[in-house]
Parts: structure tokens; sequence; C-alpha cells
């Protein structure tokens, strides 16, 4: 397990309710689904988290399986849902 933070951004701050928290997670499904646990998390953070984007260390995640996403130890995730906008 590692330990870092995770940073929301547009909705999923919204829906998360905090910019940022930590983390303490081996992979991102882990840190995703224990941010989805937390107490007073609504529905519609896990629909803004399907939707989303997301960055390691400013590294894209891209389309691999979020159980294949090792997380790294004081690393930081981005949360980016999609955004309007031109």
């Amino acid at each position: 397990m590692a330990k870092g933070t995770m940073r929301y951004w547009a909705a999923a701050k919204a829906a998360a309710g905090v910019h940022e928290e930590p983390y303490d997670a081996g992979n991102l499904a882990e840190a995703l689904a224990a941010a989805s646990r937390r107490e007073g998390r609504s529905a519609e953070f896990g629909r803004v988290v399907e939707r989303s984007s997301f960055l390691v260390d400013g590294d894209p995640v891209g389309a691999r399986p979020h159980a294949a996403v090792e997380l790294p130890e004081g690393g930081v995730v981005e949360v980016l849902p999609p955004f309007a906008g031109g």
C-alpha cells in the first residue's frame, strides 16, 4: 500500500466536497473505491469518477484498467472530469 494525495477538479471536487484528500492504496482502483465509500459521498461522486480522466504524478493513465495503475508512495492522483467550453 502506498500513501499519497488525490486531487479533485471541477465537478469531481463538487461531488467529493473537498479539493484533495489522502489515499492509502496499492492501485488506482483501490483508491477510487475507498474514496467512493467515504462517509457522506453521494452516488453523484461515482458517476463523475466513471466519466473522469486521471493523472498519476502528471502522467495520463489512459485506457489502462484502474487495477493495473500502481500508485507510488507520496504520489498525486488528479481526478479530471470532462470539461466543457472552448
